[in-house]
């Protein structure tokens, strides 16, 4: 079993790798290139338009849920609104023009039109319940503190922030920033940022603060979480064959219990949940259980739950799985009577 568990483990570490890798460096271009006035002005606002941007980004976006976590709290840290954040975690990983092309080659046009617009639907939904969630973010201001607080700009990405979060003295001024990031780069060469104001660094330093952030910040920050949902995912793998069982007892009304259950607990990138549901369902499972599980497994992988739960709180967690919960099993069973 532990040598089953090692191979398992190994082909999930090769599948993500190459989108977890995609989705760091996007959120270290996110963090050096995208304006925080552009993010706080179209994804940090209030109302469903934010909440729209984010999802749409999502669903065009080649990475799955464990490459989206990176981009979504690079995001945050630019200031954008947990609800468009847990938008964009819900839409991005639980689909993408491969999946999609995958799904029509295998269930059929009918899966794959309606997946598109369940999961625009889910993400919308996500966002909307996500802005009325109230939260203090960790290790960086909230990004209206301005509003309670004289406002301050961090010297190093711009980002408007209040004075009630991280701060460096320098030469008698202090100096506010949004995030530990920020706060290290200036420490490191702080004449550099507070001499002129408004430095400007050139290509290649910021291209060195892309991949500096991307790939050691952001490893550090989410890193271990992600490894080990990867492991609990290899783990159930390896000692839950799941295929004859399922076609042996969970043919009716219980298949999608099962699909929920089993979606949450095991790992299942968008691509590769479309030919493991074709197969269920040629082994009995409901049309409807197996949208279910095309809808659970892609976005509520362990290492999604487990950099929720360190970056946004239990309360989050637990609204994020409860919301998509209840509308994978409503909608997994609308799609059963079409």
């Amino acid at each position: 079993m532990a040598v089953e568990f090692f191979i398992v483990f190994k082909d999930y570490l090769i599948e993500v790798l190459p989108f977890l890798a995609i989705g760091f460096f996007i959120s270290g271009l996110i963090y050096e290139f995208v304006p925080s006035g552009w993010v706080e002005r179209h994804i940090g606002g209030r109302g469903i338009k934010p909440i729209l941007y984010s999802t749409v980004a999502g669903t065009v976006l080649p990475i799955c849920c464990i490459g989206s976590l990176p981009v979504a709290v690079s995001l945050h840290q630019k200031g954008a609104r947990l609800g468009p954040v847990l938008a964009f975690l819900v839409a991005t990983p639980a689909t993408s023009i491969s999946a999609l092309i995958v799904c029509w080659a295998l269930l059929g046009i009918k899966f794959t039109v309606f997946i598109f617009f369940a999961v625009i639907l889910m993400g919308l939904v996500m966002g909307v319940i996500g802005n009325f969630l109230r939260y203090q973010p960790k290790n960086m201001a909230c990004p209206h503190c301005e509003q309670e607080a004289e406002g301050a700009i961090d010297p190093i990405c711009g980002m408007s922030v209040g004075k009630e979060g991280l701060k460096t003295d320098y030469q008698g001024k202090s100096y506010y920033f949004c995030c530990s990031h920020c706060q290290a780069a200036f420490e490191k060469e702080p004449a550099k940022y507070a001499s002129a104001g408004e430095y400007v660094a050139g290509i290649k330093e910021r291209m060195r603060s892309v991949f500096r952030y991307a790939f050691w910040d952001m490893v550090k920050e989410i890193g271990p979480e992600l490894l080990l949902g990867l492991a609990l995912a290899a783990l159930v793998a390896a000692i839950t064959p799941v295929g004859e069982f399922v076609g042996t007892h969970l043919g009716g009304g219980l298949g999608y219990p099962f699909s929920l259950v089993f979606g949450i607990a095991i790992y299942i990138c968008s691509t590769a949940s479309v030919p493991l549901v074709d197969a269920l369902i040629a082994q009995g499972m409901g049309i409807g259980a197996g949208m279910v599980l095309l809808l659970v497994g892609p976005v509520t992988s362990w290492g999604a739950l487990l950099v929720l739960r360190k970056e946004f709180g239990n309360r989050t967690l637990l609204v994020y799985l409860a919301v998509i919960s209840v509308m994978a099993l409503a909608l997994g069973w609308c799609f059963s009577l079409i």
